[in-house]
């Protein structure tokens, strides 16, 4: 999908050569497809659906970039957003498309809807939290109940995998339609005179329920390699599914976030955001850091004195905010990732201090001894500035580990992202320290 490509499609739609659009588009995968669309204006978009069959373009419109889709739809009236693609989306790809239009707009789009089934399934998924397990789950899913006899529990999986694109597995029910088990699809032809399905199903099978955060559903999948996970109810019973499609779509936007966040954005933004909202996301650190920066230079400039009795202090004012800032922010680094994959418990702040206290211990006696021997030989052993500089060092290091370590663990039990101590809270907060152990390190030794 190069940009040569993408201008000859252009130029055939200036041209009104609908045959040859059709001709260019028919072997290419939806995803291929709604990259195209990405580019190209909603008007552009529009004629390159009406190519399109109603199954591929619902398939298109679920695979295109958020924004482009969402101006794509203020365009289209309900009835086409309807009949055009909810008819033919699964119910979770429905529900995030509805999510994406205003309340009125999703009220006319759901009066469209011939299938009230489907109707009801998106209204039911719509009442649940965009960011737990039932907001994000499908309803599209093979059952059988576990009475069922073999020949009878096929015939009903036949007629069910009709109308599903993929069958990730086959799920058991009882007669209250709570979750029983899973249906080994090797049983069906290994044991094909099994009496019923629940003497060859897979008891207790790993589920989540409808208000479980997306993240701890990332992580069951993750830990426990599945395909797909069930979604049940307060009471047990069976409502929806997840697929690992959702979760890794899921997983890279929150990878987004975080690393948005980490770089000081206050919001998720694109490269084709407007200048506003991209403005609107990096200013905010900007002005805690300008305010950063005043701190410091208010601090320094308490210490005239020391500067003039020993000009040679300023020239390591670089590293030891810098060493501070980077210290701190690999510590919290470590931290936030052990949080977000569940190698490590908020509860185990002790332990993890203590075990980052003696990490920061070797980095801090190695960097400073460095220091020492370069200060040793070039002012000599009298010199304040070898010691200060080594002491300081010592003590930035010890600190930025302990308060890169604690803030992130404190933030996730206070369940505040903790992301965002990977960024410039804790390099501002450090550089700040940083010259005023510095600074008060060296009126001691002078």
């Amino acid at each position: 999908m190069n940009e040569e490509y993408i201008d000859s499609v252009k130029h055939l739609i200036e041209q009104k050569d609908a045959d040859k659009v059709k001709e260019l588009l028919i072997d290419l995968h939806p995803a291929d497809i709604a990259e195209l669309c990405n580019d190209l204006n909603p008007e552009e978009a529009k004629l390159v659906y009406r190519l399109l069959d109603n199954e591929v373009a619902a398939d298109v419109l679920v695979e295109m970039d958020e924004d482009a889709r969402k101006e794509f739809l203020e365009m289209l009236p309900s009835e086409t957003i309807a009949k055009r693609f909810v008819d033919y989306m699964d119910t979770d790809d429905a529900v995030d498309l509805m999510r994406e239009l205003d309340e009125d707009k999703q009220e006319e789009v759901l009066s469209h809807i011939e299938d009230i089934e489907q109707a009801g399934d998106i209204v039911d998924l719509l009442k649940y939290d965009e960011n737990t397990a039932g907001g994000l789950m499908g309803t599209e899913m093979v059952l059988v109940n576990e009475n069922w006899s073999m020949p009878e529990c096929l015939k009903e999986m036949r007629q069910q995998a009709e109308e599903l694109d993929e069958i990730y597995y086959v799920y058991v029910i009882d007669d209250d339609e709570r979750l029983r088990g899973i249906f080994p699809l090797k049983k069906m032809i290994t044991s094909p005179s099994v009496s019923k399905v629940k003497h060859v199903m897979q008891k207790d099978p790993i589920s989540v329920h409808v208000d479980t955060p997306i993240d701890e559903v990332v992580q069951a999948i993750e830990k426990y390699d599945l395909v797909a996970i069930p979604v049940v109810d307060s009471i047990g019973r069976l409502v929806g599914q997840i697929t690992v499609d959702d979760v890794m779509d899921e997983v890279r936007e929150q990878s987004e976030r975080d690393y948005q966040l980490a770089s000081g954005l206050s919001q998720d933004v694109e490269t084709d955001d407007n200048v506003f909202k991209q403005t609107t996301a990096r200013l905010p650190w900007l002005l805690i850091g300008m305010i950063g920066g005043i701190g410091n230079s208010m601090i320094l400039g308490n210490f005239d004195s020391t500067f003039a009795t020993h000009p040679e202090m300023a020239l390591y004012i670089p590293l030891i905010g810098g060493t501070g800032g980077n210290v701190g922010t690999q510590s919290s680094a470590i931290i936030v990732q052990g949080l977000a994959n569940s190698s490590l418990d908020a509860k185990d702040i002790f332990k993890q201090i203590t075990k980052e206290a003696v990490v920061a211990l070797i980095n801090a006696t190695i960097i400073s001894l460095l220091v020492y021997t370069y200060n040793f030989i070039r002012f000599g052993a009298t010199a304040t500035v070898t010691y200060s500089v080594s002491i300081s060092l010592f003590a930035v290091v010890m600190f930025a580990s302990i308060f890169g370590t604690l803030v992130p663990m404190t933030l996730e039990k206070l369940k505040v992202d903790p992301a965002i101590a990977t960024g410039p809270f804790i390099s501002i907060t450090n550089d700040i320290i940083g010259m005023m152990l510095y600074m008060g390190i060296t009126v001691l030794l002078s």
